[in-house]
């Protein structure tokens, strides 16, 4: 596995390089009453970094808020007296167990 991710890391590598030379053209960027000129590939990486950075920055907070909710149940199942599960098993771990296989009087044969 570690082959193949150097396989891929050194063909992007040189993806990269080859787009950086073919692409060393001015461009001249606007944003309202200001502009600048960069090189092309200059402006396609940052660009390419913002989109990084930014769906890092959602899968952060994704995390963060399911660590919360995480640590929040854990907390709640602590504070909570140790009530046994209905029949002496828990839900689903056994054949027809659960709410509504309660046995009755004449399953017992």
């Amino acid at each position: 596995m570690q082959i193949v991710r150097w396989i891929v890391g050194i063909t992007v590598f040189l993806a990269l390089l080859l787009l950086s030379i073919q692409n060393a053209v001015d461009v001249e960027l606007r944003f309202f009453t200001s502009s600048f000129k960069a090189p092309l590939i200059f402006v396609v990486l940052i660009i390419f970094a913002c989109g990084v950075a930014a769906g890092l920055l959602a899968g952060a907070i994704k995390v963060a808020r399911l660590k919360r909710q995480l640590n929040r149940l854990r907390r709640e199942q602590r504070r909570a007296p140790d009530v046994p599960a209905p029949h002496g098993a828990v839900p689903g771990t056994a054949p027809a167990s659960g709410p509504g296989f309660e046995r009755s009087p004449r399953d017992d044969g």
